[in-house]
């Protein structure tokens, strides 16, 4: 089927809410992120050039663009014969409608017969709001070298950021003997990343009884990673080393923006080893007036600069007429700023135009 026979699911149906405008009418992987990317462009990258080929991408709230977006594979090149992504919302099965997962567990479980059609022997597991790049072929080797029934990435944060997080305590080969979800005093600083590495047929095990408890949760953390732990599973934490940021906020969202305007910026956006792919957006190329002044930006095709722009990232189609100012902000697509206005360290979403002298 595939050359590591692990097939992905991303998880993809959060409300967003901390988001605010964003995503009042628009999935959370479907937010813009770093000139002219999505969220989800991401994890569906770091697939295709992991070598997984199949990959479901289980959306839910406000995600009519979301579905139509993830549903080009060819994008990711995810379209060719025996590769393909999969868009799965909750639906009705054997005469019960499902309008929502109830948690993370449960979008698997509800998609149960989709998985089994690829008998897969492993099943990764990602969140689909997190802008990092990762190998998750290593990630499958180390799995396989420690003969594990489950591997879980981790990052070791700030020890004082680490009550945030699901917290995992292992031993000095790296076997996980104890998750804490968000701690209030955390005995260790490696977070769980929230990607995940099964072997599909224990898995699908668990969540069938997992379904059928009435006091679950039906989430990964919640219920079944502490339930495989119980149950004396081998368990073994993957150390994650580069970049990674959960844009779930406003605040978030604008850092990881401002991060890319880093020289040595880890995420490195150019690296033609592991490109991060997505839709090819038909604009002319950028245009910057004669006495525009542009200094430290991220400028995109299709922007028009005329006024002065420092330490911003502007998306496909922005525009900055004369005399106005753009510092420490990021305007996302078609955002407008006229003249005189001035747009400081502000998060600009898509289609807003800022007036005149404001």
């Amino acid at each position: 089927m595939k050359q590591n026979n692990m097939l992905a699911m991303i998880l993809a149906g959060g409300r967003g809410t901390r988001l605010l405008e964003l995503t009042k009418k628009n999935a959370k992987p479907a937010v813009y992120f770093g000139g002219k990317y999505r969220i989800i462009d991401f994890p569906l990258s770091n697939c295709a050039n992991s070598d997984i080929n199949v990959v479901g991408v289980l959306t839910q709230y406000e995600s009519v663009e979301l579905n139509a977006y993830a549903g080009a594979g060819q994008r990711w090149g995810l379209d060719a014969r025996g590769s393909g992504v999969y868009v799965l919302p909750p639906r009705e099965k054997d005469g019960t409608k499902f309008d929502v997962y109830q948690g993370t567990a449960d979008a698997i479980t509800q998609n149960i017969d989709f998985i089994d059609k690829f008998d897969p022997e492993y099943v990764l597991i990602l969140s689909g709001d997190h802008i990092y790049k990762m190998d998750y072929a290593d990630m499958l080797s180390c799995h396989k070298a420690n003969n594990a029934d489950c591997t879980i990435a981790v990052l070791p944060v700030p020890m004082k950021e680490a009550s945030r997080f699901g917290i995992m305590n292992t031993d000095d080969e790296g076997r996980i003997v104890e998750f804490e979800e968000k701690p209030e005093h955390p005995k260790s600083n490696l977070a769980s990343m929230g990607i995940y590495i099964f072997n599909w047929k224990l898995l699908r095990k668990m969540l069938l009884a997992d379904m059928k408890n009435a006091d679950s949760s039906h989430d990964f953390g919640k219920d079944i990673i502490p339930t495989m732990l119980n149950d004396g599973k081998s368990l073994y934490a993957y150390k994650f080393k580069g970049y990674w940021k959960d844009v779930g906020t406003i605040d978030s969202l604008w850092e990881a923006n401002m991060d890319l305007l880093d020289k040595n910026n880890k995420l490195d956006l150019n690296d033609p080893n592991w490109k991060i792919y997505t839709e090819d957006a038909t604009a002319l190329p950028q245009y910057i007036g004669a006495d525009a002044v542009v200094e430290r930006a991220f400028i995109t095709q299709g922007c028009v600069v005329d006024g002065t722009v420092k330490n911003s990232v502007l998306f496909t189609g922005a525009k900055v007429a004369a005399g106005a100012k753009v510092i420490d902000s990021v305007l996302m697509p078609g955002a407008e700023v006229a003249e005189g206005a001035v747009v400081t360290r502000a998060l600009v979403a898509d289609g807003i135009k800022i007036g005149k002298n404001a």
